[in-house]
Order: C-alpha cells, then sequence, then structure tokens
C-alpha cells in the first residue's frame, strides 16, 4: 500500500478509538470513554478495516480482541498519539513562554530518594523548562522510553533495558523495617533469610523489591509469606507500624517516612540489597535539546 494512501485512510480520531478498544476490552466502554455514539464508533471502525481491507478484531461473547496485524497497527497508533500529545503539549507550552518540556518516567525509588533535589536543582537553572515525571516500576520504565512515551527513565540498573543505552545514575541500599518490639529489632544488622519466618508487607507485584525478595526467598528454598501489597513506601510503613509483618525498603526512604513513624531498620547482609539505579534513553543523539540538558545534569550529580 503506497503510503500516501495510507495517509488518507488513517485519521487520529480512529487511531484513538482503536487504542481505547484494546484497553476497555468492548466497543461499548470504549464508545463511552471516547464519548462517541457507539454506532457511529462501530462505523468508523468497519471503514477503518474496510479502507485497509483487514480485520482489526475478533469479536467474541467476552468482547474485542485485537488480531495481530491490529496488533500491529496498535503499536504504531500508540507511537503516533504520543508524539501528537507531545506536538500539543509542546506548541501549547512554547505560547506561554515555556521553552521546552521534558517527558520522564522512574522508579519509585528515585522519586522518593534523588529525583526531588536534583531536579529542583535543574529547574533552578533552567526555570522555563517544564519536566513532567511519571512513576513506574522500572521494567515500566523501560518500556516506556522504548515506546516513545518517555525521553527519559530511571529503573534499577537489574532490569532488562531491552537495548537502551542505560548509564549509572545513583546507588542505594536496601534495609529491613520493623517495629521497634520486633523480635529482630536489636539486631543493627541481618540477613534475609533470618525473616523467612515472618510476614511481610510488599509493593505492588511488578516493583523490582518485590521481585528481588521473591527472588531471595525462593533460594533458600522457602515462599516470601507476603500478607499484603501496598502501592508505596509510605504504605509499607505504615502497615509495618500497624503491625502486619516486616518491610523492605531504601534506607533513605526509611529515613524520611520509616523513622519519623518510630520503626527500626536493620541493614542486610545479603549482597543484592547494595542496589544501582540506571539512567536509562533510546539514543543521546536522538534527544531534544532541553531533554539532553537534563540527560546531562542527571549525569552529573
Amino acid at each position: 500500500m503506497h503510503y500516501r494512501n495510507l495517509l488518507r485512510r488513517l485519521d487520529l480520531v480512529s487511531l484513538q478509538l482503536l487504542l481505547a478498544v484494546h484497553e476497555e476490552g468492548t466497543l461499548t466502554r470504549a464508545a463511552e470513554r471516547e464519548m462517541i455514539a457507539l454506532s457511529a464508533a462501530s462505523k468508523r471502525l468497519h471503514d477503518l478495516e474496510r479502507s485497509l481491507d483487514i480485520e482489526l478484531f475478533e469479536r467474541n461473547a467476552k468482547g474485542t480482541t485485537l488480531t495481530p496485524v491490529g496488533e500491529t497497527l496498535l503499536h504504531y497508533a500508540k507511537r503516533i498519539l504520543a508524539d501528537v500529545e507531545r506536538i500539543s503539549i509542546d506548541v501549547g507550552e512554547h505560547l506561554q513562554g515555556v521553552r521546552g518540556y521534558v517527558r520522564m518516567m522512574a522508579n519509585i525509588s528515585a522519586i522518593i530518594e534523588f529525583l526531588p533535589e536534583d531536579l529542583q536543582a535543574f529547574t533552578v537553572g533552567h526555570p522555563q523548562v517544564k519536566v513532567s515525571l511519571d512513576e513506574r516500576p522500572s521494567a515500566g520504565v523501560v518500556k516506556g522510553v522504548l515506546e516513545g512515551a518517555a525521553d527519559l527513565g530511571i529503573c534499577s540498573s537489574d532490569t532488562d533495558t531491552r537495548g537502551l543505552l542505560a548509564v549509572p545514575y545513583r546507588q542505594d541500599t536496601l534495609v529491613v523495617v520493623m517495629r521497634p518490639d520486633h523480635r529482630l529489632a536489636a539486631r543493627p544488622r541481618l540477613a534475609f533469610a533470618e525473616t523467612l519466618d515472618d510476614d511481610h508487607v510488599g509493593l505492588h507485584a511488578d516493583s523490582f523489591i518485590n521481585l528481588r525478595t521473591k527472588a531471595a526467598a525462593r533460594s533458600h528454598g522457602k515462599a516470601l509469606r507476603l500478607r499484603i501489597h501496598v502501592p508505596g513506601f509510605d504504605a509499607v510503613c505504615r502497615m509495618v507500624q500497624a503491625g502486619f509483618g516486616l518491610g523492605v525498603l531504601p534506607l533513605q526512604a526509611f529515613e524520611l517516612i520509616g523513622r519519623p513513624l518510630g520503626l527500626i531498620a536493620a541493614a542486610l547482609d545479603d549482597d543484592w540489597s547494595q542496589r544501582s539505579l540506571a539512567l536509562v534513553v533510546r539514543d543521546v543523539e536522538s534527544l531534544s535539546p532541553v531533554s539532553r540538558l537534563l540527560y546531562d545534569h542527571l549525569l552529573d550529580v
């Protein structure tokens, strides 16, 4: 198919609707989300399939799923829609006097421990640059940078970066957090294996700390006794304080959140408790001028 003919047959509204159907699972919910009449949404997708001479969906009683060629179109639709959003933001911000816009994704450790001060120092020197920061698990950071949803990312260096350029950013230390009346509270250091008879409070399932502590438990022939999953370090500390079990956190996060709650931290003897964070990009040379400024700043600090 000639690309000029393809340009005439694709439109942004249909691509956005395609994405909505994929995310919502049914055309009805997708139409409601996009505020399009169901009949109009159905006709728009039917026309798209007919104009491209392909079948985008497999329809069944449980909902709508994408065909393999539909998945391919969705991949490019996400990139196109992200670029359009970026154009809208960049142009709008320029009209308001902002000279640049950088999209970042980072894991929760980087956001809690290091980025507030690092980004504040950057904005002091570049007050007309706007930085958008989203929290994602490390694997999600890599996915976001690969798909063009973020210009820069910060993740655990142990994460599979899938071909991205990864350079060292910071290091942190993981500790076990507990109530002062816990049986291990008098120990300044301990091995993670010594905690495996206790309940644990875990971060969300895709977080590096959750995956790493589960792997450490398996290496000792045990399953991690996760009593509850919570979304962030503050929630871990509150649940530990309430007696739900032990938690594993970066030391600096404990100092900021756990210590004020009266909790105790013990250093871990395990090698994996010493952790590195990496700054990831697709390609330094392809970064926008303002994204390159932030990239260089984060390397410097």
